[in-house]
């Protein structure tokens, strides 16, 4: 897996923050979506993401809470575990002057999920740590305590090589993709 170094940085790629490139902290497994991969999930989300509430779970380098919110999502919950990833999440809100845009909560993804949310959200990005096993039991979290709005999108990255994770019923694929190692699908709610 590659590691970002201390002088890494992510691009946004369009909307309000085009060509602004955000600092990203090095830390072990931290490997931001690629440029490629967010313009290929961003042109699917095009006609959702006005005023959208987003949630960024496993948020990282936050490439995509940050991607969202240049082209027009009205708030993103960005959550990270680490400390260090977090702050600097935060420092990176800030820089964009979009502190009433966003929160960062510096816990543990399944812990955040446990508790129901003030409002449910509109698009969900899950990009867990590779090989973690995670998936399944934060899709379960998400459909079943409310975080959820009637008409989600929920977005999965994850390896190539793990396991398509279980999804309610209800939901419904709507795109997929393959690029390197990373395996990316679309689901309606």
């Amino acid at each position: 897996m590659k590691q970002a170094n201390k002088s890494s940085r992510i691009r946004i790629i369009a909307g309000q923050w085009r060509g602004r490139r955000l600092p990203v902290l090095s830390h072990e497994g931290l490997r931001p979506t690629t440029d490629r991969v967010r313009e290929t999930v961003f042109n699917w989300l095009m006609h959702d993401l006005a005023g959208a509430r987003c949630l960024d779970l496993f948020a990282g380098s936050g490439a995509l809470g940050f991607e969202a919110l240049s082209r027009g999502a009205e708030f993103v919950a960005f959550v990270e575990s680490d400390k260090r990833v977090a702050a600097q999440l935060g420092e990176n809100l800030r820089d964009l002057s979009a502190e009433q845009r966003g929160d960062v909560h510096c816990m543990n993804a399944l812990a955040y999920l446990r508790a129901r949310p003030a409002k449910p959200m509109d698009i969900v990005f899950l990009d867990p740590p590779y090989r973690a096993e995670l998936l399944d039991e934060v899709v379960e979290l998400l459909a079943d305590n409310g975080w959820l709005s009637e008409r989600a999108l929920v977005y999965i990255e994850q390896s190539a090589c793990d396991r398509v994770p279980s999804v309610p019923e209800n939901w419904t694929l709507h795109r997929e993709g393959h690029a390197g190692q990373a395996a990316y699908r679309l689901y309606f709610v």
